[in-house]
């Protein structure tokens, strides 16, 4: 199988590339070799799609069965890509969002629910990180996409994705406060269901896919109710042997108090619909979602491996100061 991965030496684009290596595939990479150099034997064309000149050169390399877009988050980029290779690339595949579901987190979501409004042309003029406008720009992407391959496409929708190589900075937070030892802070209920998935699970899965020629959108998340909060930061007590103390607090007291889900407390949402993401499909597919702990584990140990992430601005926006940690710690036991 011959693949060329746009992007690929980031967190899900770098798990694409060691699983694509492990299969044995021919596998080449479009990046702009900054981050990180490619394993033996992987192929790297230096390049930049914000150079239209470079998209030109880009399909006179090839050609492959299949392109795998794990950068991909403005559509007028994507569409110029999209249509440079049309005619060296059987397939396109695309790293898309659960945010690209208009009702996420509101409303459970299954592969049928609605999309938000994508612009296939639009180019925001910005590439900084935004909340609200990522999902609308990733369906932009799917959509541009879609244009040029018609249903020679395929749409990967994961969830929440953890494991070695993060670099937004949930899991990494959440082990690193635990390894310090001490009270803390967690939101309350222990129990609440969160689906989650590994970056190499997702990987091995959109690789699956491409062995089975499939197509059309594919939600990626572990199963509902089988993992939860609780079980989490255990897992992160466990694998880096802190004698830490968990107060866990009610989640309604927190969100009275200005606490901001999802970022101060990473992968915190009082939606008990945030986690009810259905990959049935997927599952039906081959998908195979490891236990939690096991990403857990591993994460901790790429990070005393000495394993560092990207730098990347949404890093900075995960996790409670430890001034505001110790201030809220203090009020919760005044109020108890």
């Amino acid at each position: 199988m011959r693949i060329l991965i746009l992007g690929g030496s980031w967190f899900v684009g770098r798990a694409v590339v060691a699983e694509g290596v492990r299969r044995g595939w021919e596998v080449t990479l479009f990046n702009r070799g900054r981050s990180a150099n490619p394993p033996p034997g992987v192929r790297l064309i230096r390049g930049d799609w914000e150079r239209p000149e470079e998209l030109v050169e880009l399909p006179t390399r090839g050609p492959w069965d299949v392109v795998l877009d794990a950068a991909g988050a403005v559509p007028a980029l994507v569409r110029n890509t999209a249509r440079a290779l049309a005619s060296s690339v059987e397939r396109y595949v695309f790293m898309s969002t659960i945010s690209a579901y208009r009702d996420w987190p509101h409303q459970p979501v299954d592969e049928s629910s609605p999309l938000w409004d994508g612009d296939p042309d639009l180019d925001p003029g910005t590439r900084r990180w935004d909340p609200d406008a990522y999902g609308p720009l990733k369906v932009g992407c799917e959509l541009a996409i879609r244009r040029e391959f018609a249903d020679s496409t395929l749409f990967i929708r994961p969830h929440v994705i953890l494991g070695p190589g993060e670099y937004v900075g949930r899991l990494p937070w959440w082990l690193r406060r635990i390894s310090r030892g001490g009270r803390v802070l967690a939101p309350a209920p222990s129990d609440r269901s969160i689906q989650p998935v590994d970056v190499r699970d997702v990987a091995a899965f959109a690789l699956d896919l491409v062995e089975q020629k499939a197509t059309g959108a594919y939600n990626v998340a572990a199963p509902i109710g089988r993992e939860t909060y609780g079980g989490m930061l255990h897992a992160c007590k466990q694998a880096t042997g802190s004698t830490t103390e968990f107060v866990w607090v009610e989640e309604s007291w927190l969100a009275e108090r200005g606490v901001l889900e999802w970022t101060e407390i990473p992968i915190w949402r009082t939606l008990p619909t945030a986690w009810a993401m259905n990959a049935d499909k997927a599952r039906a597919a081959g998908l195979v979602c490891r236990p939690l702990h096991e990403t857990v584990a591993d994460t901790w140990q790429w990070m005393q491996a000495g394993g560092a992430p990207v730098d990347h601005e949404r890093f900075a926006e995960h996790g409670l100061s430890p001034q505001r940690e110790t201030e809220l710690l203090k009020e919760w036991t005044i109020s108890r």
